[in-house]
This record gives C-alpha cells, structure tokens and sequence, in this order.
C-alpha cells in the first residue's frame, strides 16, 4: 500500500491515522492476525462488508449533528472513496460502502479537516452518543441535553476505560419524557428533569440502564429516578469499569450490559459501581452549558427565484414534517430520506440552496432522516420548493408511511433476507391504497435483515426481521413478523411479541390484513397497540396464519425482494463485537502498547489514564500466560482469580497477592505518586510474565 502524508492539526488524530497506516501495512505483511486486525479496524469504524475485499466506513456523528461544511466534506469523501451514497442510520451516524481499506486511512484524514471522526464508530467501544433530533428546540424538553451529549462523547472518546470492552456499549438522551431517544432499550439511557435540590431547582436526569434489542431484548432498569447533572459523567465511567472488569468475553451474545446485570442482579451491579468509585478522576464533572455556543439563527430571505409545483402537497408536508420550535419565533421541518440514503449530490444541491436559510446545524434522525432547524415561516415554502426540486418533498415523516430498515442483505454479513427491498415494497402499499396514513404517527413499522435488530424491529408496533423457510427440501426467504412493541414514555418501553413467520413475498399481504383489521375493527381513537393488547397475540396470529402456509407457493416465493436468482442463505461472519481471538504473542504485543500508552500519560499529568492502561497490562499478561497454559479465559475478574488459583497458588509464578496488587485500582485516588507506583509494579509483572513464558516455551499445556 501506498503511504500518504497528513496535513492535519490536530496531532492526536494524526496519529490515530498514522497507527491505522501502520497496522494496515503489518495485516498485509502477514504480521497481524485476521481476528486481531478485525478488532483493530473496527474501533476506527472500518467494517467487513458482505462483498469480499470492501470495507463499510462508518462516520460518528455525536447526536446526529453535521454542520452544513460537515455534510458537504461527507459527500465529498463519498464521491473520491466510496459509491457516492450516504446511508444515514438508526443510531445518527453516516456510513459509506465499497471502500478500499487502503484507502481508510486518507480517507479519515480528509473527513477531519472538518473535525469529522470515524474512532471508535464500531468495535467493542462506546458508540455512538445518539439523542432526541429536537434536543434544543423541543417545546417539551426541561433543558437542552445537547452540551452533556456532547461532553460525554469527548469524555469517552479514546478514554482507555472502553478501548476494548466484551462488548460494545450504547448511550442515549432524550430531551423530553416523550423518551423519543428510547432510553429504554440503550445500555445506559438519560431523560432529563429539574428537581428541587436543598430549596434549589437543579439539572439532573432519570438514568436507566441494561436495556437493549438484538435478538434477546431486555427493557432497561431505573438506576436513578434523579441524578445530579454534574454526577452523569462520572456514574458512566462508574458502569464502564464495572462492565469492561465483569462483562462476558467468551460469548459474544451473552457480551452485552444487558446480560451482566441479569447475571449478577442489580443491587450487587450497584455494589460494583461504588466500588468503582474512589478511583475516578473525576468525582464531579461539571458541564459548563453557559459556554455553549448559540446557534446561529438565519434571519434573511433567499435570493432566488422559486415556486411550488404542487400546493396540494405542500399542504400535507406543513402538517405532518412542520413543527414549531420552542424558539417561537421558528420553525422545523423534517426531511423523510427512504430508507435513508441520500446521494452525494442531492446533499451538495440541499447545501448550496439551503445555505442562510437554516441552521448551520443538521440533525441526522434515529429513523434515518434529516432534521432542518432555524426555520423562518416567511421562508418556509422556499425550503418547500427546494426540497420537491431535489425529491424529498415527502409528506409523513416519522408515519406509518416512513418505514426505517437496515441495510440487509445489500451489504451485511449477518443478514437473512431483504430488508431494503420488502421496506420499498410496503411503503409502496400505504402510499397506493393507505394514503390517509401518511399522517399517522401512532403505527411504527420497523424492518431488520436479520434477528440482531439493527433496524429496530423489537421496538416497533409492526415490525419484520429476516429469515427463511423450508418446503419441499428447499429454502426460502421469510419474515418474522412481530407486533405491539413502542415508547410509552419517560423511561418504559413495550417489545414487540414474535407472532408467526411467513414467506418473504407475501409481507404486503401482511401488512394488509394488519391496518384492514385496525381500520375496521378498533375503536374510536384506540391506539394500534391498545388494540393489539385488547386483541391478543392469538388473535393475530389466526388472523395471519393463513398468510404462513407453505401448501400454494409459487416460483417467486422463492427469490427475495430486489434479486433475480433463486434465494440461498448466505450467512457470513458478525463484526459488530469485534471479536478478538486470543494469540499470546499478540497479546504481548498489546501489553507493550499499554506501557507505552501509561507512560505517556502518566508523563501528561493524566494519571487516571495512566493507572488503567497500568491495569491492562496486569490483566493482559495474566491472559496470555494463561492462554499458553490451556485455561480459558473469560471476564477480566476471572482471569485474575484464575490467574492466582492457577499459576500463583500453585507455586509456577512468583507473584503473591497478585489479586489485591491488580486491584489496587479501587482501592487509591489516582493520585501521581500511586499512578507512578502501579505503572511500575505493572511493568515489573509484564518482565516476569515475559521471562516465564520464555522459560516454559515448548512446554505442554498442563492445565485444564
């Protein structure tokens, strides 16, 4: 591969790029294990796609948001390395398809000349902030969460506590009870509120954790009813240490926040969070929102000509995209983008018109579609008219109409069936025979390629997810189709019930018998999933049993939305985790790393960074000796009883006490006199573990 040289200010980022140069170079020298790579690259958002020899790049967007120079820089970096698409996504992020990996590296380089990131976008890290789109304009919302969004995404970024967790982990704000960032299903999730606080009304907010989708949803538990605003902080890096220390490692599906606390039950996770708490390096960490910058708000007319071709419609967009802000004098439009993907140059032709006559501040949506802000009403038809040049005019956001999908079968490896394809297909039902729905937005329909929820199916009052059939020895697409799930409001959620599986092809039909039924049956003003709950899972599933039977399919029950050939299940491998796979010698080579990373903080003054680095080396080298010794390794925890119970107690390893030295940890302030101590007693064990491992080199496993 060819090396390129970066121009950038920002030396951190330079050498984030410089090192993904580097192991890019030792992966096609042969140096770097695939397994080990994947996980390299993933935590600098550079994903496996289905097609073999590209790369998926996805691009962090902290709650969504992309200034207008940000958005153009997007398209750009599309139109020079990618497809010349942009795929907005449920969690508020921007990814690019058909990458070369060579390329990833100057391609991050160029994204951040506009302070645009790709770190820590996959992998086993904290992802991507998300929150409410209207976090700052919502008439509802005690106070703007967009600064503490915000502060936690910089707290976190590179934060040595959540480099290389078992599993990735989730964090969203919601601006209001409405909870329309849907705490509920995050591994740690906030809803904002005031409280009297000794005769004082202060910020605080409603903290859940332990919620998510996949294939086993799990609704998240009340940590705090009310939380002090400036405590937010530090209780996250409470919970990640107590995650990345606890969590699973083994199975990556029993990896997740959600299943750590099921395990261990939640008072004794609480237990673990306070034990955490003494070696903070900050017990409070205050959110300074008087500094934050006011957006701009465009005050001048366009200058160009315009008209609007279909009044009619206008009309309907007003009622169903059109909000006014709680800056009244404002408003906000919604911009439906189908299944989320938006050209390179559809975006440059938006900018450029759009440019003085909204908000230098564009909020991607978690159901995939863009949030235009600062919205005068004399300049609303404007807005209109270019939006219907450009062709997203699209009346019913967030509706029945606007139905959010993965990417499926297009480019994910884990996908079963068609998402984009059967999702094009029902929106194409409602728009044709349901057109009333357009406006309502009590019916979520949410579809996903697979089981793993990535298009949000399990919180969706009628979703679908990818999978297959058998008839006749021969295999077919399906959905499975579920129903009732939702927001019900400031924390609670509902999941959706699996209710019976059908092929592919006759999804329409489903939906079909679905809103005839409502339509004709429910009550006056009765919600869908009130309906659902009066009805019962049983009497949907008799209503649909029809639709599942295999007795009369027909040739093109066999072939999947938007494909020509027979259907074939073509499963590859999951990236999401990043799974590493556990080499000693990488292992080793990891440890030095973490040295070199613990005294270079140590020497900044960042002693907390330079304790947990400390840490890591303790628990990586016990890892890799054990691993050379037959014994499977698990959660951190483990490795370090197993550690003792193994090599210490029995007399192989010289290092007695080695669970309270490693533990020390919580025991200390991260002062700089312990930091120093803890980094040498680190280095010390590293040297030992080294000299054992070259003294048992050879050696039979012995352990079991």
């Amino acid at each position: 591969m060819q090396s390129f040289r970066t121009e950038l200010e920002n030396p951190v980022v330079e050498r984030d790029i410089i090192e993904l140069e580097k192991k890019i170079r030792l992966y096609r020298e042969g140096k770097i294990a695939d397994e080990k790579f994947r996980s390299l690259r993933l935590a600098r958002g550079v994903y496996g796609q289905r097609q073999q020899g590209v790369q998926m790049v996805r691009i962090k967007l902290p709650y969504g948001k992309m200034t207008l120079a940000q958005w153009k820089r997007i398209a750009n970096v599309s139109d020079e390395f990618s497809t010349g698409n942009l795929h907005l996504t449920t969690r508020q992020d921007v990814q690019i398809h058909f990458v070369s990996l060579d390329r990833t590296p100057e391609l991050w380089s160029k994204l951040d000349q506009d302070d645009i990131t790709i770190r820590e976008a996959c992998g086993n890290t904290v992802r991507n902030i998300t929150a409410s789109d209207k976090a700052g304009i919502d008439p509802e919302e005690p106070f703007d969460v967009t600064p503490y969004a915000d502060a936690a995404f910089r707290y976190f970024l590179r934060n040595p506590v959540c480099q290389d967790m078992g599993r990735k982990f989730k964090i969203a704000f919601s601006s209001s009870d409405a909870d329309t960032a849907w705490t509920f299903m995050h591994d740690l999730g906030v809803i904002p509120k005031i409280q009297d606080v000794n005769g004082v009304p202060t910020r605080g907010f409603k903290v859940m954790v332990g919620g998510g989708l996949g294939a086993q949803p799990y609704l998240a538990k009340v940590a705090f009813e009310f939380l002090e605003a400036d405590l937010l902080i530090p209780y996250i890096e409470n919970v990640l240490r107590v995650f990345d220390r606890y969590g699973e490692r083994s199975s990556r599906h029993k990896a997740r926040m959600k299943f750590l606390i099921q395990k261990i039950g939640m008072e004794e996770f609480v237990r673990l969070v306070h034990e955490e708490h003494l070696a903070l390096k900050s017990k409070r960490y205050p959110v300074d929102t008087a500094a934050w910058p006011e957006t701009e708000a465009p005050k001048g007319m366009p200058g160009a000509a315009y008209s609007i071709k279909d009044p009619v419609k206008y009309e309907a967009w007003k009622r169903s995209n059109v909000f006014q802000q709680k800056q009244a004098a404002y408003l906000a439009a919604y911009v439906k983008v189908p299944l989320g993907n938006i050209s390179s140059d559809e975006s440059r032709l938006l900018i450029g018109k759009l440019h003085g006559v909204i908000a230098d501040d564009v909020r991607v949506t978690a159901n995939q579609g863009l949030l235009l802000k600062y919205i005068l009403p004399a300049n609303l038809p404007y807005v209109y008219s270019v939006l219907e040049e450009v062709g997203y005019a699209t009346p019913g956001f967030d509706s029945v109409s606007d139905i959010t999908a993965c990417p499926g079968t297009d480019t994910c490896n884990l996908a079963i069936s068609s998402s984009t394809g059967i999702a094009a297909a029902l929106e194409q039902v409602i728009e044709e025979e349901y057109p009333e729905l357009v406006f309502n937005k009590d019916i979520k329909i949410k579809i996903s390629g697979c089981m793993n929820s990535c298009g949000q199916h399990g919180i969706a009052s009628i979703g679908f997810h990818g999978s297959s059939l058998k008839s006749s020895g021969k295999v077919l697409p399906a959905l499975q189709v579920l129903l009732g799930g939702g927001i019900l409001g400031n924390g609670e959620g509902r999941v959706a019930d699996k209710v019976i599986k059908v092929p592919s092809k006759r999804g329409p039909d489903v939906l079909r018998a679905l809103l005839d039924d409502y339509s004709n049956n429910a009550a006056a003003d009765e919600k869908f999933n009130d309906y659902y709950d009066r009805r019962t899972e049983k009497y949907f599933y008799e209503l649909l049993k029809p639709l599942a039977d295999l007795q009369a399919l027909t040739d093109e029950d066999f072939v999947d939305w938007g494909q020509a050939e027979n259907y074939a299940t073509a499963i590859g491998v999951g990236e999401c985790a990043g799974v590493v796979i556990d080499l000693v010698a990488t292992l080793l080579y990891e440890v030095e790393e973490k040295l070199e990373l613990g005294m270079e903080a140590i020497g900044n003054k960042q002693y907390a960074d330079g304790i947990y680095h400390a840490y890591a080396v303790f628990v990586q080298s016990a890892k890799a000796l054990l691993l050379g010794e037959g014994v499977a390794c698990n959660t951190q925890i483990g490795i370090i009883n197993d550690f003792e119970k193994h090599l210490v107690a029995t007399g192989r390893f010289d290092a007695a006490e080695f669970k309270d030295q490693v533990l020390q940890i919580n025991t200390h302030e991260p002062s700089e006199a312990f930091a120093k101590q803890y980094y040498q007693q680190a280095q010390a064990f590293y040297k030992q573990a080294q000299a054992f491992r070259e003294a048992n080199a050879g050696a039979p496993a012995v352990l079991k």
